[in-house]
């Protein structure tokens, strides 16, 4: 552990996949449910949400800009302290940036439990959800043989015994996070106009691959469209709604589209 500093794997966080959004964001989009996304932002930034927590099994609220954002925290699946310990203190800062931001090697957690984890390797700590065992220690496989890291006699043994009880298991892959496909939230008013309140979250997202498809837009409160995005993903074709500047808004399909987005109706 001589000279790491959390410095060294760059800032936190960076857009290395390049889909036009920092990793932090992509990963809370794939991962959470009853997503709101801020306005203006691409369809990038997530404003609020569930977490259905891996290492736990439990429910956390996240809710940017108060008490709850800090209830969700992005874990290094393989910590960058061990991996300091185990190869990276030689790479490159380049490459050390990319290990720190690799959507391979980030998961959405409880923060409680992401305390708890710490630094540790797959022989000193396991997700406390023994379901999910073998996809964790998967993973931190996956990430260490895509990075060259070592690992521990003790690693090495615990490795062999989790996955020697799930034998199907397959390593995963990362995936670029889709922008969009969920409600969006009204941007603030100016000073000296009435103030417009978010639609309300929609409904639990279905999943497909672990990745989130699109949600229908929220039920509108009376006299009040749903504001989305000119562009977003949107699920069930013919939906109504409206941008926030008031243009009327159409769920729906083009030629040569693979899913349907808000257009003008």
């Amino acid at each position: 552990m001589t000279g790491y500093v959390r410095a060294a794997f760059g800032p936190s966080w960076s857009d290395t996949d390049r889909n036009g959004c920092d990793q932090r964001n992509d990963v809370l989009r794939t991962q959470l449910q009853r997503i709101t996304l801020k306005a203006g932002s691409r369809g990038c930034t997530v404003l609020s949400g569930t977490l259905t927590d891996p290492y736990t099994g439990g429910v956390v609220a996240f809710r940017r800009s108060s008490a709850s954002s800090s209830s969700v925290e992005i874990d290094h699946v393989v910590p960058l302290a061990d991996a300091w310990a185990k190869g990276a203190l030689g790479w490159s800062g380049s490459q050390r940036t990319a290990f720190a931001n690799d959507p391979l090697n980030l998961l959405a957690v409880g923060a409680r439990v992401n305390a708890q984890k710490g630094a540790g390797d797959a022989a000193t700590w396991l997700p406390p959800a023994k379901g999910y065992r073998c996809a964790y220690v998967a993973r931190q496989v996956a990430v260490k043989a895509k990075y060259r890291l070592s690992v521990t006699s003790a690693e090495r043994t615990a490795i062999a015994r989790i996955l020697g009880g799930c034998p199907a298991t397959v390593l995963p892959a990362a995936r670029v996070a889709p922008l969009g496909g969920w409600p969006t939230a009204a941007p603030p008013v100016t000073a000296g106009r009435p103030s417009q309140a978010s639609p309300r979250p929609a409904a639990p997202t279905a999943t497909r691959g672990g990745i989130p498809t699109p949600e229908a837009a929220s039920p509108p409160a009376p006299g009040r469209p749903t504001v989305v995005r000119p562009g977003a993903f949107c699920a069930p074709q013919g939906a109504r709604a409206a941008t926030s500047r008031g243009t009327s808004m159409r769920c729906s399909t083009r030629a040569g589209d693979v899913r349907a987005r808000w257009r003008a109706a």
